[in-house]
């Protein structure tokens, strides 16, 4: 378990995963409510994916990542899948510096929208989507995306889609 904590948002750096990333990214999942996920997913999207995930460390150790994807459908968007941050260190910032990483990479200057399921009881993640929507001054727009009965698990709640834009490239995620 990850104790230190962030004395200063300069102290976090965010860079692009690596296969051996992958399991600290699962561990940092099980201190979480995220949806667990298997090791390989993980340590693939650090192998596949890894121009569109981020990882945010604190002198080496793990306190946060993005796995996200462009769909081959509709490259106008980048999908993120999970935003994970140790929980001694949520409401720093970390998950929003870390979202700006993701659309201020050379890879995703295409990108317009940046779209992620998340269910209705899910407050600080409907709250990161929509802060980001106001600090890239632009739009939060949010549907239904996966009904509940999809879902195998009558525990299971419906998936909102949040979908932020169209993002303006010019405004910098460091600029906070």
């Amino acid at each position: 378990m990850i104790t230190e904590t962030v004395e200063s948002i300069e102290e976090v750096t965010l860079t692009k995963p690596t296969l051996e990333d992958g399991k600290s990214m699962w561990k940092l999942v099980k201190e979480t409510s995220l949806d667990q996920n298997s090791t390989y997913k993980y340590i693939m999207m650090s192998e596949f994916f890894s121009e569109t995930c981020v990882i945010a460390k604190i002198r080496g150790k793990t306190v946060g990542f993005v796995t996200a994807f462009i769909p081959p459908e509709d490259p106008q968007v980048v999908f993120v899948w999970q935003v994970g941050v140790d929980p001694n260190e949520r409401g720093k910032g970390i998950a929003s510096k870390m979202l700006g990483e993701l659309i201020e990479r050379d890879n995703c200057q295409n990108v317009r929208y940046l779209e992620a399921t998340v269910t209705p009881s899910n407050e600080a993640s409907q709250s990161l989507f929509k802060g980001f929507a106001r600090y890239y001054d632009t739009n939060c727009e949010v549907s239904e995306r996966f009904p509940d009965q999809l879902f195998p698990s009558d525990d299971h709640e419906s998936e909102l889609n949040f979908r932020v834009g169209p993002l303006n490239h010019d405004r910098k995620s460091g600029n906070k």
